[in-house]
């Protein structure tokens, strides 16, 4: 019989105790699934869509609740894109004008 030491077999022990917490945990998840899947299927349509109702609601409140500064931050950032667009447009229309003259001369 093959004789371990005192070190192995307390790995061997810590391996067993996390391979029993891996499944209770995989059986844990299991059922949870189960349960899941049942109230959905004992869910009315008019349910669920008030539970899609409340999570737009919260998702606007959240908006609303931004501070501030992220909106100055917001509006900034849109002020230099703006900016950075109307600079382009610029350079564009010199570049067109300059290179219309040079087929002219």
């Amino acid at each position: 019989m093959l004789k371990l030491t005192k070190k192995e077999t307390a790995y061997f022990q810590l391996l067993q105790k996390v391979a029993r917490t891996e499944e209770q945990i995989n059986s844990l998840l299991t059922v949870m699934a189960q349960r899941g899947q049942k109230r959905r299927a004992e869910e009315t349509e008019e349910q669920r869509n008030k539970g899609l109702s409340h999570m737009a609601q919260r998702g606007l409140e959240r908006k609303t609740e931004k501070t501030e500064e992220q909106r100055n931050s917001r509006l900034s950032d849109m002020a230099r894109r703006i900016q950075e667009r109307r600079a382009k447009e610029i350079r564009r229309t010199k570049e067109w004008s300059i290179g219309k003259t040079r087929r002219v001369t």
